[in-house]
């Protein structure tokens, strides 16, 4: 039951990081323009993975998407490939922990379903990683040029949806953890039971033999009883 249990929970933690995860794909707010040094703010700078935009006083913004693919920054690139990844692992890790939780009537036998969880397990700790390195990559960038005392262009702070994936990384990580440790529970358990079962067979073929004997000495006493009587 407390195999069962952690992997509900290990089920309920990460699924909640996935879908932290890939609602960070569409989220506007990667980067924010950064207020520091103005008196007067007329206008607000944001982009994400797909666009920029500029929100002016009056609250009405204005985006451009991307152009073109190819002439995106190579950060840019490739933090939409690893977000992508992050969320077709989490889609297909989710699939998998299903037919390898005890909980469900799928997966075959306790031992193929222990090895299916801990699939699952590292099936979501790679989407983790993939969404922390993603996120990860994308505020590095907006940090050196931040404190680049060269940089003249617009600066950009951390938005929200960096801290969203991060919280959705982390929770997919200690998930796939979790599950990763059911295949140590369930191959503790057959050795309980082995030893179990050995000591019942040792008595039981104990008594078996203790009860033969019984009757091999009940035997010559009957014939001795015919042989005198006659």
């Amino acid at each position: 039951m407390a195999s069962t249990a952690l992997e509900i929970i290990a089920f309920t933690v990460s699924i909640s990081g996935w879908l932290l995860v890939s609602s960070t794909v569409p989220t506007d707010y990667w980067k924010v323009s950064t207020n520091d040094g103005t008196v007067i703010t007329t206008a607000t700078f944001w982009a994400n993975l797909w666009k920029t935009c500029v929100t002016d006083s009056t609250g009405v913004s204005n985006c451009k998407d991307f152009p073109s693919m190819l002439a995106l920054d190579g950060y840019i690139q490739a933090c939409r490939g690893l977000m992508i990844a992050a969320v077709s692992l989490g889609f297909f890790g989710s699939i998998i922990a299903l037919f390898g939780m005890k909980c469900t009537k799928v997966g075959g036998s306790e031992k193929a379903k222990a090895k299916i969880a801990c699939l699952a397990g590292v099936v979501f700790i790679l989407s983790g990683l993939c969404s922390m390195t993603g996120c990860s990559l994308y505020a590095n960038k907006i940090t050196t040029e931040f404190f680049d005392p060269l940089f003249i262009d617009q600066k950009y702070e951390l938005g929200a949806a960096l801290f969203i994936g991060w919280s959705g990384a982390s929770l997919c990580i200690i998930g796939g953890v979790i599950f990763c440790f059911s295949i140590y529970d369930n191959n503790k358990t057959p050795r309980m039971g082995y030893a179990y079962n050995g000591a019942t067979s040792v008595m039981s073929s104990r008594a078996k033999y203790h009860g033969g004997e019984n009757v091999k000495t009940a035997n010559p006493s009957k014939q001795f009883d015919k042989n005198a009587y006659v």
